[in-house]
C-alpha cells in the first residue's frame, strides 16, 4: 500500500512535473515529428492534472501534501510553456517574467503555510485561470507545430503573422493580468486558509 506521499494523486503530479523539462526539450530540438511529441506529452500531462483532482475527490485521497503538489505541477507545466514562447519571440520578456513572478511567489507562499501546518486551497479563480492558461497554451502549440496549407488559404505566413498580431498580444496580455490577479487575491482571500482539516 501506498503511504500517504506516494499515493495515486502525489505521483501523477510527480509524473507531471517530470514530463515538463520533457515537453520542452523535445520542442526545441527543432525536429518537426519530436514537437509533435512534445504536443502529445504536454497533453498527457494535462491529463494527469485533470485525473489526479477526480481521483483525489473521489475516493477521498486529498492530503496535505497533494494540496500544495497539484498545484505546484500546474505552475511547472504552464512556467515551462510559457518560457518556449518567450524563447521563440512570441511572449515578451515581461509578461515571462510576472507569470514566473508570481508562481514562484505563491510557491513560497504554500511551503511556508505547508510547514506551518496550513492548507491553502486552490480558489475557484485560480482554477479558471489554469483553464485559460492550458487552452491558451494549447492553441499556439498548434499552431506553431502544425501549421497547415489548404483552400481556406492557411499557410505559415498567416500563422507567423496571427502570433505577431496584436490580437495575440491581447490575448497574452489576459492570460498575464488573471495571473497576476490570482497571485495578488491569495494574500486577502483568507477563507481558503484551513487549519489540521487534511490528514
Amino acid at each position: 500500500m501506498m503511504n500517504k506521499f506516494m499515493n495515486v494523486p502525489n505521483v501523477l503530479s510527480l509524473v507531471r512535473i517530470i514530463l515538463s523539462p520533457v515537453f520542452i526539450y523535445l520542442f526545441l530540438t527543432g525536429d518537426i515529428a519530436y514537437q509533435r511529441l512534445s504536443l502529445l506529452v504536454f497533453f498527457i500531462a494535462v491529463l494527469t492534472d485533470w485525473y489526479d483532482g477526480w481521483y483525489a475527490r473521489k475516493y477521498k485521497n486529498i492530503t496535505k501534501t497533494g494540496v500544495f503538489l497539484d498545484p505546484f505541477a500546474d505552475k511547472i507545466l504552464t512556467t515551462t510553456a510559457f518560457a518556449l514562447f518567450y524563447i521563440k519571440n512570441i511572449m515578451p520578456l515581461w509578461m515571462f517574467v510576472i507569470i514566473a513572478f508570481r508562481d514562484i511567489v505563491i510557491t513560497i507562499v504554500r511551503s511556508y503555510d505547508e510547514y506551518n501546518g496550513l492548507t491553502l486551497r486552490t480558489s475557484k479563480i485560480a482554477k479558471t485561470k489554469t483553464f485559460i492558461q492550458m487552452t491558451y497554451i494549447f492553441m499556439l502549440l498548434i499552431l506553431l507545430i502544425y501549421p497547415t496549407y489548404d483552400t481556406k488559404g492557411i499557410t505559415i505566413d498567416n500563422i507567423t503573422n496571427f502570433l505577431n498580431s496584436d490580437i495575440n498580444y491581447v490575448l497574452m496580455f489576459f492570460v498575464t493580468a488573471i495571473t497576476l490577479y490570482t497571485g495578488i487575491s491569495y494574500f486577502f482571500e483568507k477563507g481558503y486558509y484551513k487549519k489540521n482539516e487534511i490528514d
